[in-house]
């Protein structure tokens, strides 16, 4: 009897758990058993504005080598792989990515890491070979978006940086600032939690919105912390709400940089005034979209290295079937049970 394993399928905003065949790899592939997949904000916002059709999320992944197709040798980098390796591996390939699978009933199974399996079947997809405990290697996909961010917006030693919002995103760009010389950063979030995590991974300066409600305020507070007053040098939006980019643009010094890293997913538009918040301020605005394989590559070694607080980042591992839960506590209070929540991650039962 052929092997099964399960997936978690969104619709909508509800879960459904499926039984899929595992399949045997064919050459240039590879079946791996899950052991963490984190829920991103990107999945976040694609529920909150509901699924169409039926999709299988989780592209923040980290999973054992189970069995190496034909040809396949080497990871990326050219180092040998052998089953049982631990990887990770870029979600976005030329020919499609993982993490997003729409028809999931239809072969090949197991695209994305909300399930027991993960199996890499996109020709050219970048994988590496890790030794960082999965709690950390999870981080992996998101610590290079925050390696992007961080490139793009030309981070020179002794810069006064902003960071907008405190989840995940937020927390990695603030470590990949400090790796680039930022001499003082700023982090704008909440809730208390996630910033006292924020200050011991290098941020010099929080702000708390759900005491300091008012922008204003808020602005205040964060130009006081910049050289004379002017601003900042470089100001990151990674919280990924429409409010946060006039904000954060306000946050600016003249002819400094705003980089846009929180909206991956299409939620709206807004009104601004280009005269006032960009043209008058000489702004360089900048935006990302994800990561590539250069990142992977760039990123990991750093995140090897272990240098910060990595592993509390991943607040909650939850199995399959509570994946709905992760996502209510994101879109609402931020906790799960008495707990604050940072970043949660999906464990696969089999993968052990």
């Amino acid at each position: 009897m052929a092997r099964t394993g399960r997936a978690v399928i969104a619709h909508g905003q509800t879960f459904e758990v499926r039984e899929y065949p595992v399949p045997d790899p064919e050459p240039g592939t590879i079946l791996l058993r899950q052991e963490l997949s984190g829920i991103c904000g990107t999945d976040l916002h694609n529920w909150q504005k509901g699924i169409p059709g039926e999709m299988l999320l989780g592209h923040e992944n980290v999973g054992i080598i189970e069995a190496l197709g034909q040809q396949v040798k080497t990871d990326y980098v050219g180092r040998p792989l052998r089953e049982g390796d631990r990887v990770i591996f870029a979600p976005g390939t030329p020919h499609g990515a993982y993490g997003f699978q729409r028809d999931p009933d239809r072969p090949p199974h197991f695209r994305g890491g909300f399930a027991d399996y993960i199996y890499l079947c996109y020709p050219d997809t970048c994988v590496l070979k890790t030794d960082l405990p999965p709690e950390i290697a999870v981080l992996t996909e998101p610590f290079t978006v925050g390696v992007h961010a961080v490139m793009r917006g030309r981070v020179q030693l002794g810069d006064t940086v902003v960071v907008q919002g405190s989840g995940a995103i937020g927390l990695v760009t603030l470590v990949c600032a400090r790796l680039s010389g930022a001499a003082k950063i700023i982090m704008v979030g909440g809730p208390a939690r996630r910033l006292e995590l924020a200050r011991r991974m290098g941020a010099d300066v929080t702000i708390n919105i759900e005491e300091i409600p008012s922008v204003e305020e808020r602005t205040e507070r964060v130009l006081a912390e910049t050289p004379r007053g002017a601003g900042a040098d470089v100001v990151f939006e990674c919280a990924g709400f429409l409010p946060a980019i006039p904000e954060g643009l306000g946050f600016v010094r003249h002819s400094g940089t705003f980089v846009e890293v929180g909206h991956f997913v299409d939620m709206g538009s807004l009104d601004f005034n280009p005269n006032q918040l960009l043209m008058r301020r000489n702004l360089r605005l900048e935006a990302i979209w994800g990561s590539r394989p250069e990142h992977f590559v760039r990123g990991l070694p750093l995140l090897e290295r272990n240098e910060f607080p990595f592993a509390e980042m991943v607040s909650h591992i939850l199995p399959l079937e509570r994946v709905a839960d992760g996502f209510a506590a994101l879109n609402g209070t931020y906790r799960l049970g008495d707990e604050t929540a940072i970043k949660i991650a999906v464990r696969g039962g089999q993968a052990g």
